[in-house]
């Protein structure tokens, strides 16, 4: 039996390439003549930077940035030859605020901005971002003032608060920092910076805006869209992690898929074609996992390959219905085959007893 095995992470327990791990352990213990092939998959979010250095041969610089709410936060950006890969989340992400001490309004990309200037010191010349899982929405104002861009009568650097009595924007420090240098924007995020499918209103909530606060932030961030960029604001993906989309499409950068970047890093495509069966995996697997997500790119991957597509995830929250029309064949519960304690006590056991029930049923 050839198996491969692509999950996400489990958010909170288990990185992608600590579920992947567990996924193999227990696959082992069913099938352990198993021939297995492991590609640990991100979306551009949280664990990107983990899941890239484990498959491209360059290095990692160790530092210190920003974070949202001013703390200095550790943060990596792996180099290969002249290209160099940020994980956003690592400066700005909302795992680093913890939920009591959540102020979106405040929240900053500055170390984001930080991240990208060392990568130009390191001299890299193409500069790609995951983009997901942040704690901010400040329209990407923070990653301008770290590369010197100017505002007068209001802050570019203290959140979407700080945007309120702008005036006056001048990106051409930032656009002279990055002068020959190709930035990349990784992200499935389609949604534009401003308005009822904006970065405000879409994705506020989970980030701490209140209903009351979005159209006061909103507003904000339409201010400081009129004097940077107007018609970028309605771009796609202008609205990725709470509108850091939009500050680098200002700066000149493309967008593509986060999950097609991962699949093409990791040779996916190729590996799918060798297995006969593929398996993926995520905290919760739910309706959002359809839109631009890693179990979504998975199983398209496996599709293409005409392989099928098991998914085993913390919690799996939709039918079999909603299932096939991603084509997904089948899927497994953590939750429900342990119980939700053990779950996420013991997340890379159960997550190993599970695959190890998986392959009872598709190994041949």
């Amino acid at each position: 039996m050839r198996v491969l095995i692509a999950p996400d992470k489990f958010a909170g327990t288990l990185t992608a390439v600590e579920a992947a791990a567990a996924i193999e352990e227990g696959w082992r213990r069913r099938d352990p003549e198993a021939e297995v092939l492991v590609a640990p998959m991100a979306d551009g979010g949280p664990g990107f930077i983990d899941v890239l250095a484990a498959v491209i041969d360059g290095s990692l610089l160790s530092g210190t940035a920003r974070g949202p709410l001013g703390d200095e936060v550790p943060a990596t950006v792996l180099v290969a030859g002249e290209t160099a890969y940020i994980e956003t989340a690592q400066a700005c992400g909302l795992h680093l605020v913890e939920p009591a001490d959540r102020r979106p309004e405040d929240g900053t990309t500055y170390g984001v901005g930080q991240l990208v200037a060392a990568a130009v010191e390191a001299g890299a010349k193409r500069i790609i971002l995951g983009l997901g899982g942040s704690g901010t929405n400040d329209a990407g104002a923070g990653l301008l003032a770290a590369l010197g861009a100017t505002a007068t009568g209001g802050r570019l650097d203290a959140g979407a608060a700080g945007l309120a009595g702008v005036t006056a924007v001048d990106l051409a420090p930032a656009l002279d920092k990055l002068d020959g240098v190709e930035l990349i924007a990784a992200s499935d995020v389609e949604n534009p910076l401003l308005g009822l499918r904006g970065a405000t209103n879409v994705f506020g909530t989970q980030k701490g805006v209140t209903d009351e606060r979005k159209p006061v932030v909103d507003e904000w961030l339409t201010g400081f869209a009129k004097l940077a960029g107007r018609k970028i604001a309605d771009a796609k993906g202008a609205g990725a992690a709470g509108g850091l989309g939009y500050a680098l499409l200002l700066l000149g950068a493309s967008r593509v898929s986060g999950i097609d970047l991962v699949a093409e890093l990791t040779d996916l495509r190729a590996k799918a074609g060798q297995v006969d069966l593929v398996l993926s995996g995520e905290g919760a697997f739910d309706f959002q996992s359809r839109d631009g997500k890693v179990i979504a790119g998975v199983a398209k991957v496996a599709n293409d390959a005409m392989r099928p597509c098991v998914v085993l995830a913390g919690k799996v929250l939709i039918g079999a219905r909603e299932m096939r029309t991603m084509g997904v064949e089948s899927a497994y519960s953590l939750v429900d085959a342990v119980g939700e304690e053990k779950a996420f006590a013991d997340a890379y056991g159960s997550l190993a007893t599970v695959a190890e029930r998986v392959a009872k049923t598709w190994a041949r």
